[in-house]
């Protein structure tokens, strides 16, 4: 990563970090559970099979999706040390670690799925590059990686203007926006769904090393 887009991913985490709600609270009123299902966990479990798979739940959060994987084949990872404290206290079967944002030293080709929800619309493009290559040395042989994410529709400004405003996030992509920056990286995709909750728009797609 350059120095400058090294500068801006971590300027991007104080930010975020000074924003954002306390863990508990994030988890009443962000990600409780019934929403989680609902709108994250139901498109991962009905579009794959996680059963005997290793997961990297790679900006983990709070740990909402955790459950739904198995607790023995299933990692956690956050640069926030408060939510990974909170994700080990609702998950304590599951593991959780803290990261420094910038490196991941993890084993090579040790993952089938990496997951990555309401992530990438935190981190600028070429901070998102640094962690694809990253991410593709810790996948395994036709590994895949998920991603969620908020997106920017075309034509409804209103509705674009009002995410970017209410979302801590500053680099919310339209479609094309994400899928390139995958591409760019020698990433296939699958776009499997875009949706609306709320004035939200999200898509939903899947990517593998051509």
């Amino acid at each position: 990563m350059s120095a400058q887009g090294t500068y801006e991913l971590n300027k991007c985490y104080k930010e975020k970090k000074s924003m954002e709600l306390s863990p508990r609270l994030y988890h009443w009123f962000v990600r409780p559970k019934f929403f989680t299902q609902l709108y994250i966990n139901n498109l991962l479990q009905n579009s794959f099979d996680f059963r005997n798979k290793t997961i990297l739940d790679f900006g983990c959060g709070i740990g909402s999706s955790s459950s739904i994987f198995d607790s023995n084949h299933y990692l956690g990872v956050d640069p926030d040390f408060h939510r990974v404290a909170y994700a080990k206290r609702l998950y304590p079967t599951y593991r959780f670690d803290v990261f420094d944002g910038k490196n991941l030293f993890l084993k090579q080709g040790s993952f089938d799925y990496i997951i990555m929800v309401a992530v990438l619309h935190h981190i600028p493009s070429d901070g998102v590059a640094n962690y694809l290559t990253q991410l593709k040395r810790i996948l395994k042989p036709f590994g895949q990686i998920l991603v969620i994410e908020p997106c920017l529709a075309k034509n409804l400004r209103l509705s674009n203007s009002l995410m970017r405003f209410l979302d801590n996030g500053p680099y919310i992509r339209d479609s094309k926006g994400y899928i390139e920056i995958f591409k760019t990286n020698q990433f296939k995709t699958k776009i499997h769904k875009q949706y609306r909750r709320f004035f939200y728009h999200e898509i939903f797609f899947s990517a593998i090393l051509n």
